[in-house]
C-alpha cells in the first residue's frame, strides 16, 4: 500500500472514531436527561447510538466517564480541542478595552454555555451520591471557579470596572450569579426565558463590577 494511501486510511479511521464517539455523546446526553444517571445504562446507550457494548467500555471505560464526555462536549460546544479560555469570546473579551463592553461579551459567552450545560449539570447532581460523579462534580465547579477567576482578572484591567471591587470579590459576584444553580432556579423552575436571564445576568453584573460613573456615561 502506498504512503499515500495509508495515511488516508488511518485518517478515515480517526475520522470514523470521532464519528463514533460523538454518536456515543449525542445519545448518552438524551438518556441522561430523559431517565438519570443510573436509568440510563450502558446497554441502553449502546442500544441508542448503534454500536456495541464492548465499544463504549473501549472507547470511555465506564458510564461515569460518558458522562463526562457529554458535560465536557455541552461546555466547549463542539469537540475541537479548543480549551473555554482559548475560544473566541474570550480573546474578544482580552481585546476589548472597556469592561463594560468588555462584560457583555462574557455575559454572551457564559450564559450560552449554561444552557448547553445545564441539563447536563441536573443529572450530575442528582447522580452525586455516587463517588465518581461526586468527585466530577466538585472538579466543575472548581473548573467554573478558575474560569470566572480568569474572567474578573481580565475585566479588571477595563477602563470602566469598578476599582473599590477586588479582583477576589469580583471572582465571587461572577461566581454566584452565573451559578448552575440560580440558572435552574429562574429558568428551569421558574420558567425564565433564556433573554430574560441573559438580561438579568448583564444587568446584575453591571451594577455590582461597572463604576457608577462609568455606567451613567455609557447612558448619556
Amino acid at each position: 500500500m502506498a504512503a499515500g494511501s495509508r495515511t488516508k486510511s488511518r485518517l478515515t479511521k480517526a475520522e470514523q472514531a470521532r464519528q463514533t464517539r460523538l454518536r456515543v455523546i449525542a445519545a448518552a446526553t438524551t438518556l441522561f436527561v430523559r431517565d438519570g444517571f443510573l436509568n440510563a445504562t450502558m446497554a441502553a446507550i449502546a442500544g441508542e447510538a448503534g454500536v456495541a457494548v464492548q465499544t463504549l467500555y473501549l472507547s470511555f471505560g465506564n458510564k461515569s466517564a460518558i458522562l463526562k464526555a457529554t458535560f465536557d462536549l455541552a461546555l466547549a460546544g463542539d469537540d475541537e480541542p479548543i480549551p473555554v479560555a482559548e475560544r473566541p469570546w474570550v480573546q474578544e473579551t482580552r481585546d476589548q478595552p472597556d469592561a463594560l463592553a468588555a462584560l457583555g461579551i462574557v455575559v454572551d459567552g457564559l450564559t450560552q454555555i449554561q444552557r448547553r450545560t445545564s441539563p447536563l449539570y441536573e443529572v450530575i447532581r442528582g447522580a452525586a451520591a455516587d463517588p465518581e460523579i461526586r468527585e466530577l462534580l466538585a472538579t466543575e465547579k472548581r473548573a467554573r471557579h478558575a474560569g470566572v477567576a480568569l474572567i474578573a482578572q481580565l475585566l479588571s484591567t477595563k477602563r470602566g470596572f469598578d476599582t473599590s471591587l477586588s479582583v477576589d470579590n469580583a471572582t465571587g459576584v461572577l461566581y454566584g450569579v452565573l451559578s448552575e444553580d440560580l440558572y435552574g432556579l429562574l429558568v428551569v423552575e421558574h420558567g425564565w426565558t433564556f433573554e430574560q436571564w441573559r438580561a438579568w445576568v448583564l444587568t446584575t453584573l453591571s451594577e455590582q463590577l461597572i463604576s457608577p460613573k462609568h455606567r451613567r456615561a455609557k447612558r448619556v
